[in-house]
């Protein structure tokens, strides 16, 4: 008789099959709660099926993004917490679809780990969901990878890939932003999902633990400040784009901050006149700056130091915009002017970023 301890199967060779149908189960219930008008967000296809008829666009332009966390999943995986970093996958692709006038219709992630934990996957693939719900747009799909040997244990990675749509007529940045035009900022939620990289080195120079109080934000843990997810501005910018006609332009600061991002939305010969005196600078940044001594230029162009979306918009109609957008809880900032400027356009800053700790 044959030894059996001899014949290898895929579960030896470090793939659990069976951990992945039990992971599509956990997480079915919380797919199913994403569903909307072209999607049911049913799995267990090969594809997610979307009806663009369904949603009744007119003339509609598919709009696509993608996707990851960085290295922030490094903090979710040594602190132990799983349950945001998915609403920052999702958020870091529909803030993208977003700023082109698009309404994100579907969403499919990607979990890719050395060796399945169906609990972490869960708590992670949960969070993908409440991230979809917030943003209006149906998780139709994705994949699990399990890669042994590519992955360190307890490690894992995630991608997400968005797609929306928005009427020809309506795609964002206009051809009109110029002179004149005023530019608003809307706060963000905390570091979102940029300069992780920093964060950490800057973190490991204090010799505090994940565990430990946070210095900036009383009542919690460094991981858990650190790990507030990435706000996802969608439902109000699209809110304020249909009730005032008034939104010319949308930039979604990420990596790059203020200096790289804001000129993407303007057309040659203008320039952003930005007050850095106005934005309000949240006390994570304060205390990062002072931990490494950052300085301002450094912070603006690694982090979005408190603003996490720029709306550029008619004059007219700013203080519209700005009711609108209050109405759906955002809080706006009101940063400066469109000017004249040369072909390439740029950010033109005066004032000073209060860093003070």
């Amino acid at each position: 008789m044959s030894d059996d301890t001899n014949r290898w199967t895929y579960a030896k060779a470090g793939v659990d099959i069976d951990a992945g149908n039990a992971l599509v189960r956990r997480i079915k219930p919380a797919l199913k709660l994403t569903a909307r008008p072209g999607a049911d967000a049913e799995i267990g296809g090969f594809g997610g099926l979307f009806d663009l008829k369904a949603c009744g666009y007119k003339d509609p332009v598919l709009v696509a993004a993608n996707d990851g966390v960085g290295t922030k999943l490094k903090v979710a995986i040594d602190a132990g917490i799983h349950d945001t970093v998915g609403i920052d996958l999702v958020a870091m692709s529909v803030n993208d679809l977003v700023v082109q006038g698009a309404e994100p219709l579907f969403f499919l992630d990607y979990f890719a780990t050395g060796k399945l934990d169906v609990d972490t996957a869960t708590l992670v693939v949960e969070g993908i969901a409440s991230g979809c719900r917030e943003a209006g747009c149906a998780l139709i799909g994705g994949e699990t990878a399990e890669m042994p040997g590519m992955y360190q244990p307890g490690d894992y990675d995630l991608a997400g890939f968005s797609v929306g749509a928005v009427e020809r007529e309506a795609i964002l940045p206009r051809r009109d932003v110029g002179p004149g035009d005023v530019i608003l900022g809307l706060t963000s939620s905390g570091i979102h999902s940029n300069g992780f990289s920093l964060v950490r080195r800057l973190v490991a120079e204090t010799g505090l633990g994940w565990g430990d109080d946070a210095p900036f934000q009383r009542g919690s843990t460094l991981g858990r400040a650190l790990l507030a997810p990435t706000r996802i501005y969608v439902k109000p910018l699209l809110a304020a784009i249909r009730a005032t006609g008034g939104v010319k332009a949308l930039a979604h600061i990420t990596g790059g901050g203020f200096w790289e991002n804001i000129p993407r939305v303007l057309p040659a010969g203008t320039a952003a006149k930005v007050d850095l005196s106005a934005i309000p600078v949240l006390p994570v940044f304060r205390w990062l700056s002072s931990i490494g001594g950052v300085e301002a230029r450094e912070m603006l162009r690694t982090f979005n130091c408190g603003i996490g979306m720029v709306v550029v918009v008619e004059a007219d109609k700013a203080e519209a915009v700005t009711a609108a957008l209050t109405a759906e809880s955002e809080t706006v900032v009101r940063l400066g002017v469109i000017e004249l400027g040369p072909d390439e356009p740029f950010v033109d800053s005066i004032g000073t970023l209060d860093l003070s700790w």
